[in-house]
């Protein structure tokens, strides 16, 4: 048996702490990742001046994307929980070495959106993998906070990322920008294969005690008899034990759960790829002034995030109710992102702009984790095809923010409509979030089964 090699009684173990390198690792290519597909809204400006793109033909760069993302996170979260997230993200990080360093050698208008759909392809299995890491690694209770922890990356990413690849371009051009993302892609590979397995019990590094605390029990000498019988969670009473692709398509909360990350996408790629265009045509910043003046809106959503991560768990545990810890909190930061957002389409003032731009980019992104959580408390047994699911969507949502955009500013010369759509989508969110999204009934990894039926 795997566990064998192991110490044999958990109430003896000083439990180890290696799940937190798992989000660790998890988090390092989260930001390399981010690091590499924003890197296109920096470049696009002098690419599109090499290389004669008019506004609608960077929109559609920007979006070409989220094109091949769709497939292949859709596809990638089905092969996660078939073959396991070592060797998928292994494989995906492999794949977009080559497509990140191919962007650098693109002539012409046709490449430049072959090799960006390309990149989509390449890191669509991202998330899933995520996912599918953390639902094996991390107890119900502790998700919410390993959801965040690992999804602050995304925002820290794009917060450090604007100076590191707007001073890249000055230094390297926007070519040699691309090579050395590359390189430094490919530098995670070892230590992903070398230190992550799929199971727990598979890894050398994780005792029997730290095996308990991710089964989310206790040993004998930590809790009584009551208290393990509390834990246990029972069968649940109309036999939906497993995870069926009807349940996937058509539960009402992972319903709502997809259409609320779908205009969380929208909001992340309308930011990650029009901010940089916006601050230049509206302000005329340049390219090394953009990459500092968009630190804080990402520093901020990092922090947020990263907070709200753990305030959700804190609410699960302090209530023991998973609409309070995650749908409301999704509603509410959505309201907040709805309500922030529609002064910046007439703001005159580049701070004011940012005031707001930073209120409503920290709100949108903050209940990312929650999403992420929903899939593994309705799905477990298949949470990484439910975030393929839900992904595809926002990988929809990666391809029509930029691409509308682009058509939109084309058209009116004014990012005004532009803002007035994301505030639309964000009040649909929140509507549709309170009305069928009830994840204490429909959760089937109910880590307080007393309320389950709530």
């Amino acid at each position: 048996m795997a566990r064998t090699s192991h110490a044999s009684s958990p109430a003896r173990s000083n439990p180890t702490r290696y799940r937190w390198v798992v989000v660790a690792l998890l988090f390092a290519i989260i930001v390399i990742n981010y690091i590499d597909r924003s890197a296109i809204s920096y470049a696009i400006g002098p690419m599109a001046r090499d290389l004669g793109f008019d506004d609608a033909q960077r929109g559609l760069v920007l979006g070409a994307f989220g094109i091949g993302y769709a497939l292949t996170t859709f596809l990638g979260g089905i092969l996660v929980d078939r073959f396991g997230a070592r060797i998928v993200l292994a494989f995906s990080v492999a794949l977009w070495v080559v497509s990140i360093g191919v962007t650098g050698l693109v002539q012409g208008f046709a490449l430049a959106l072959v090799a960006r759909a390309a990149l989509g392809l390449a890191e669509g299995p991202m998330f899933p993998g995520m996912t599918g890491a953390i639902s094996r690694w991390l107890s119900p209770r502790e998700r919410g906070k390993a959801m965040g922890s690992s999804l602050t990356a995304v925002p820290v990413s794009l917060a450090i990322g604007a100076p590191i690849i707007s001073t890249l371009i000055a230094a390297f051009g926007w070519r040699g920008t691309f090579y050395v993302l590359a390189l430094i892609s490919f530098l995670w590979l070892p230590l992903w294969w070398f230190l992550f397995r799929d199971e727990p019990r598979q890894s050398r590094f994780v005792n029997a005690g730290e095996l308990a605390r991710i089964a989310d029990r206790e040993s004998a000498d930590e809790a009584g008899t009551a208290g393990a019988n509390r834990r246990r969670r029972p069968a649940r009473s109309d036999g939906a034990i497993h995870s069926s692709w009807k349940r996937l398509a058509t539960n009402p909360t992972l319903l709502a759960n997809y259409w609320a990350f779908f205009v969380f996408g929208y909001f992340l790629f309308f930011f990650m790829t029009w901010l940089p265009g916006y601050l230049e045509s509206l302000f005329h910043l340049s390219v090394k002034q953009i990459g500092w003046f968009s630190v804080v809106p990402w520093a901020a959503a990092a922090v947020v995030l990263f907070c709200l991560g753990h305030v959700s768990d804190a609410l699960l545990a302090r209530t023991h109710r998973l609409r309070v810890a995650r749908t409301y909190l999704i509603a509410g930061t959505q309201a907040v992102a709805a309500i922030a957002i529609v002064p910046v389409a007439f703001s005159p003032s580049l701070t004011l702009s940012l005031v707001l731009i930073t209120i409503a980019l920290a709100a949108s992104m903050g209940a990312n984790s929650a999403y992420y959580a929903i899939n593994v408390d309705i799905a477990p047994d298949r949470s990484a095809t439910a975030l393929g699911v839900m992904d595809f969507g926002f990988a929809i949502a990666g391809f029509l923010a930029p691409a509308v955009t682009g058509w939109v500013v084309g058209r009116q010369d004014s990012f005004a409509e532009a803002f007035i759509v994301l505030a639309a989508l964000a009040a649909s969110s929140v509507v549709l979030t309170l009305l069928f999204h009830r994840p204490d009934a429909h959760a089937i990894d109910h880590p307080y089964p007393e309320s389950a039926s709530h």
